[in-house]
């Protein structure tokens, strides 16, 4: 068992001013994993895409009430993270099923979408590789921007999945390389990582074009906000396997995505 981080995708189409329940990315599940009631299970983050202005709304029995929860305005085409941050994030119980509904436009065919992003400190089956913003720092030897172009399609839900060396593959064999964040050029909900070395669960971050102070060091800020090993690390010998796709709303509209990776010292993490 071992620690895991795993974004989560939904989306409501054209839901006007009614709170409408997610359509959940396929892969994805609004159900908590399974793992010990007695483990660490967090919600460390939560954002929105949308045409126009609504609320993203999160609740459960569990939480502090099931009748408006998490409840979060949401501005149009603003994808920053929309919940406190800051040391504080909200437990989360395995097998709890969270009720996750969006509002925005009434366009037709418009898809308002969203991501929450979670933490489990010790989850069955999973042993995704995770350090500290500290030990970034510490380990860390050549900072590279890995770009890779997504072109997502125009129904929402995971989709242009690529390998991360589509399009430039200047890794240095066999070596461990800690990703700290990215930047977009261009409004998605999400962009999302798997691989092997994150137990093949999907960790995300917001794709808000216009706030590349929080994104380019989105997993450098969540390790240093809460005080845990939040930063994923990936092998390169597993370069192949590391896959990058998004979530995009009715436009479809591509962007290219600018990783960045921390290049650790050999055998720092072995």
């Amino acid at each position: 068992m071992g620690a895991a981080l795993e974004v989560v995708s939904g989306q409501a189409t054209a839901p006007s001013t009614t709170l409408t329940a997610w359509t959940v990315a396929s892969g994805n599940s609004l159900t908590i994993r399974s793992a010990s009631m007695q483990s660490t299970v967090k919600l460390l983050a939560a954002w929105a895409n949308n045409n126009a202005a609504g609320i993203l709304r999160v609740r459960s029995p569990r939480l502090h009430d099931n009748v408006q929860g998490i409840r979060m305005r949401v501005d149009a085409s603003d994808v920053r993270p929309i919940l406190p941050r800051h040391m504080f994030a909200q437990k989360l119980y395995p097998q709890d099923t969270l009720t996750v509904e969006q509002s925005g436009s009434a366009v037709g065919g418009q898809i308002e979408s969203g991501s929450l992003l979670l933490y489990y400190a010790d989850l069955p089956g999973i042993n995704g590789r995770f350090i500290t913003d500290g030990q970034v720092a510490a380990q860390g030897v050549n900072i590279i921007g890995q770009e890779v172009q997504l072109a997502p399609g125009a129904t929402g839900g995971y989709s242009g999945q690529v390998a991360i060396t589509a399009n430039f593959d200047n890794f240095k064999a066999n070596i461990d390389y800690a990703i700290v964040g990215l930047r977009v050029d261009v409004n998605c909900t999400t962009v999302r990582i798997q691989g092997a070395d994150l137990g093949n669960l999907g960790v995300g971050c917001p794709g808000a074009a216009a706030c590349p102070e929080v994104t380019a060091e989105w997993f450098l800020k969540l390790s240093a906000w809460y005080g845990l090993p939040l930063v994923p690390v990936v092998n390169a010998a597993n370069k192949g396997g590391i896959l990058v796709d998004a979530v995009q709303n009715q436009a479809g509209a591509a962007t290219n995505v600018t990783i960045f990776l921390v290049e650790l010292a050999s055998g720092s993490m072995r």
